[in-house]
């Protein structure tokens, strides 16, 4: 076994998810999902398919965000996994809605950070032990840091007054 770490390439900082299902019918029931929780929405979807022919299956709504999703599902050829790339919401509208698509197993993350995927390798094919999302702590949040964080959420419509 090799172990590999696959950097997502996002070159604008775009929301993704990235995640597992177990069957084809993935890239059309994550579609209607993200339709039916936020209507309008532009995202790129790919799926890796881990039987059969084993192609990159896609759909979306934005043909950029959908090469971006394609280009990164083929660069990851982890069996069976998802990258779902969003622009002008945040997974948080979506998230669940993606978790009660019944054939997703997992979610590994949802996030707009700097995204590295950590993959074994073995002679039968690739699989996502986990990720790297954005980088790692460097201490504890301030009272000034708080104030930041609740100003955000309220600007961000997240809370309220």
């Amino acid at each position: 076994m090799e172990l590999k770490t696959v950097a997502i390439e996002n070159p604008d900082g775009l929301n993704l998810i990235l995640g597992q299902s177990h069957f084809i019918k993935t890239v059309e029931d994550i579609h209607e999902a993200m339709v039916n929780a936020v209507p309008m929405a532009r995202f790129g979807l790919a799926f890796c398919e881990a039987s059969d022919v084993c192609l990159v299956r896609y759909s979306g709504t934005d043909e950029a965000l959908t090469e971006l999703a394609k280009k990164n599902a083929l660069s990851l050829s982890a069996g069976h996994s998802f990258i779902l790339f969003m622009k002008d919401l945040f997974p948080v509208n979506v998230l669940n809605a993606i978790k009660n698509v019944p054939e997703v197993c997992r979610i590994f993350c949802a996030t707009a950070n700097p995204v590295e995927v950590i993959v074994a390798e073995t002679a039968q094919g690739r699989g996502i032990l986990g990720v790297i999302d954005g980088f790692a702590s460097k201490g504890i949040e301030t009272s000034d840091d708080i104030h930041h964080r609740k100003d955000l959420l309220r600007r961000f419509g997240y809370k309220l007054g």
